[in-house]
């Protein structure tokens, strides 16, 4: 009960999110030339930004959190039309009239007042700017020999804060476009075999484009261990586990 109250007084008295995350959730600070980006991890692939006093949601998925007392959102990005990454209910509770909601093709038609990124597109969103990045299947497929996630129909998304790029990669393997990126500071890189990527392919991934953070997420019943192994003696690359099962 007294922590109940507790965290009512904290919300009522508008203290920052990563405050208020602190009681809950796991959460990050990470510094940029332009404040701190303070990052919540909910679980899964759903994650928030607290970043210049806006808050930014990703992949909100209701089955992780209970939504409603949780921070509004001022944007949301959806990666792709997934049940655990596109969810009605979740948006339904942070979005606001004046909440950007930004989402991959294949959420078009689903979802009333969206903007709708492509793959390779960049945008400016809440003075942050933002570009659209591929997130697709090479190997994993459907029984029918379709892939998990086509190409061309989901997004990662490369946030920019300050001088601090962060990549959000989606539902995704470790495709071409991914290991051709640069200069990114926090990466998050899917682990859900078979829906997306192997340990050894989120490795694969690290080598190639060298990530400053790199936090394996929605990583269901992969061991981050095994990650963390194959990445030894790879230097620049500092690898955090959190909850993101």
């Amino acid at each position: 009960m007294k922590q109940t109250c507790r965290l009512l007084a904290i919300l009522i008295a508008g203290v920052t999110m990563h405050a208020w995350a602190q009681h809950v959730f796991e959460s990050d600070v990470i510094s940029t030339s332009a404040g701190n980006l303070n990052i919540t991890f909910i679980g899964h692939a759903s994650l928030i930004f607290g970043f210049g006093g806006k808050i930014i949601h990703v992949d909100p998925f209701s089955k992780l959190a209970d939504y409603t007392p949780l921070p509004k959102a001022d944007g949301i990005f959806i990666t792709h039309e997934h049940f655990d990454h596109l969810d009605p209910m979740a948006i339904r509770a942070i979005r606001t009239p004046q909440t950007v909601v930004v989402m991959s093709s294949s959420c078009a038609g689903k979802l009333e007042g969206g903007l709708v990124m492509t793959n390779g597109e960049h945008r400016t969103v809440l003075d942050i700017p933002v570009e659209a990045i591929p997130a697709y299947n090479l190997v994993h497929m459907r029984e029918d020999g379709k892939p998990y996630h086509p190409k061309g129909a989901g997004n990662g998304y490369i946030f920019t804060f300050g001088n601090t790029r962060v990549y959000v990669a989606g539902d995704t393997e470790n495709i071409s476009e991914m290991k051709a990126l640069t200069h990114i500071d926090v990466a998050f890189l899917p682990m859900n075999v078979p829906y997306t990527m192997t340990p050894e392919m989120v490795a694969n991934a690290a080598r190639a484009f060298n990530p400053g953070i790199l936090y394996p997420y929605h990583y269901s019943e992969s061991n981050p261990q095994d990650l963390l192994d194959l990445m030894k003696g790879v230097q620049g690359v500092e690898i955090r586990i959190r909850k993101m099962r």
